[in-house]
């Protein structure tokens, strides 16, 4: 299949900058190589300290045990009768030394297990430290090579950029190879750079822009935010929600998004519901049925719950919650995400561009700040200045 050209010079630019996937990945990995020497390190030193205070032991063990036994050997109960009768001292030397011959044996052996056991621990913490120090060295090196590469792959693009590229095929593609390209890729790269077309000048042009404009994440959603206030709604005769000045501009929109989810549709709560019906004891019953303790919510809460009841819906959105995955503790603070029409499909949207589970249970306030047009909105303005809303916190949203 034939690669895209933008896919193809989006990767190839993400390489050539400081924020390059290679060199993220390998900072990332060491980091994770230095925090294991770190703790290895500390594994071994107290690994070593028990190794030594067993040896220790054993090394006392053996020797008083020696002693005590020559001493018991020597003592004979019946030279000692007077006193220990009169005193009622319970003192036999030949049980003692039963005992001592049947038990010292057997704590020796606890305490020789014992050291093997923290021997056979060194000696695989010592693997694993030296597998980290290799890491630590070797992404070094690595990182030497592509930082040396990355100025190469610069190079060659400033001299397709100005029209004075002089390199051959195979130089392009011999670098190409290691930053990790298939064939597809190779080829095309060079043709880019070797017969540089007005792709390649619009392309750049369009990355020199953004960097001019040194927007942050929080300068795009700011923006956003300052463009909706000022914009006033225009009623669009074909749906029901409001379309703005902002939503024309930021297509485009949905249909580059990874997929779709279609939420199930809830008919609203209705007024003529049966008056024998307690709707209170109803949702207290409705929560606890689904693992959630209603004293988690305030009255106030409770009461909203009450005001937009409907069983279908919200039980819907809980069960879809624990299917991805998330802890039913995400509604507490949140109670307006169990009657929340878009909720499910607020999720996929997020889950599609690449986000965890984990990220939406820790920040389910995007869910509540956005209905789901808005927060498509805003995925949107990420991609059109250049970020991968995946890694953008959503916090930042």
């Amino acid at each position: 299949m034939k690669v895209s050209t933008e896919a193809l010079l989006d990767k190839l630019y993400n390489l050539r900058g400081s924020d390059s996937e290679i060199l993220k990945q390998m900072d990332k990995d060491k980091d994770i190589a230095e925090q294991t020497k770190e703790r290895t390190s500390k594994e071994k030193e107290n690994l070593q300290q028990e190794i030594t205070d067993l040896t220790k032991k054993k090394e006392e063990l053996e020797d008083q045990g020696a002693k005590l036994k020559d001493t018991l050997q020597d003592i004979h109960k019946e030279d000692y009768e007077t006193v220990l009768t009169s005193l009622h001292i319970d003192f036999d030397p030949k049980s003692l030394l039963v005992k001592l011959e049947n038990n010292l044996p057997r704590t020796i052996e606890s305490v020789e297990r014992d050291t093997k056991r923290a021997e056979d621990e060194l000696v695989k913490v010592e693997k694993e430290m030296n597998q980290a120090i290799t890491t630590i060295d070797e992404l070094g090196i690595r990182k030497d090579t592509a930082l040396s590469n990355q100025e190469k792959l610069n190079e060659y693009f400033d001299l397709a950029l100005s029209g004075r590229i002089n390199i051959t095929r195979d130089s392009i593609t011999s670098l190409l190879e290691e930053f990790g390209f298939n064939e597809e890729e190779q080829r095309e790269t060079a043709k880019i750079l070797m017969f540089p077309e007005d792709a390649l000048y619009s392309y750049d042009e369009r990355q020199k822009e953004k960097a001019k404009s040194g927007k942050s994440i929080s300068d795009v959603f700011h923006e956003a935010e300052t463009n909706m206030q000022l914009e006033e709604p225009v009623v669009s005769e074909t749906t029901e929600s409001p379309v703005t000045v902002e939503d024309e501009f930021i297509n485009p929109a949905i249909e580059e998004q990874p997929f779709e989810f279609n939420a199930p549709t809830f008919d609203p709560v209705s007024t003529e519901s049966n008056e024998e019906v307690n709707i209170e004891e109803e949702v207290i019953n409705t929560l606890n049925s689904n693992g959630i303790d209603y004293l988690d919510f305030t009255s106030d809460e409770i009461n909203d719950l009450i005001q937009n009841w409907n069983k279908e819906l919200v039980e819907s959105n809980i069960n879809y919650m624990k299917n991805i995955g998330l802890d039913v503790d995400i509604f507490v603070n949140h109670i307006q995400m169990m009657y929340d029409y878009e909720l499910q499909n607020k999720v996929s949207a997020l889950l599609g561009i690449g986000k965890e589970a984990l990220d939406i249970y820790l920040n389910p306030n995007v869910l509540v700040k956005y209905n789901y047009n808005e927060l498509q909105n805003a995925i949107t303005l990420l991609q059109s200045n250049g970020m991968d809303p995946k890694d953008v916190p959503l916090m930042a949203y």
